[in-house]
């Protein structure tokens, strides 16, 4: 396996990670996946920052949420984009769709986000 592939596997790995409720709660968890200068658009069309990310996080209604349709591009050395469709099941039984891209950079030998955007689509 070669390098390119072995990096879009973790990645693959580290969003799903972030899909977790319980890795989403966690601010330590969190923290360590975002870069300091973190920044979303987030559905709602706000800009956040990672303090804004890891505190909204922590009170976030429990719900499942599951990917599909994933791909990750490798953007230059210790860059990667990934792209993906996350579906989120609620406690009501409501379910929502959104499009979601994150770049994720190496720093300090940890891959960690740097941008994502999560765009509002219909359910498929």
């Amino acid at each position: 396996m070669n390098n390119r592939n072995t990096d879009e596997d973790t990645i693959r790995q580290l969003e799903q990670r972030l899909l977790q409720p319980d890795v989403r709660r966690s601010a330590k968890d969190v923290s360590e996946l975002l870069a300091d200068d973190f920044i979303e658009y987030g559905s709602s069309g706000r800009v956040f920052d990672k303090k804004q990310v890891v505190e909204g996080l922590q009170g976030e209604d429990p719900a499942q949420l599951a990917m599909s349709d994933f791909e990750a591009k490798t953007l230059a050395p210790g860059v990667v984009l990934a792209t993906y469709r996350a579906t989120r099941h609620n406690p009501d039984g409501q379910t929502s769709q959104s499009l979601r891209s994150s770049i994720w950079k190496l720093i300090d030998g940890r891959w960690q986000i740097t941008f994502h955007q999560g765009t509002p689509t219909r359910t498929v």
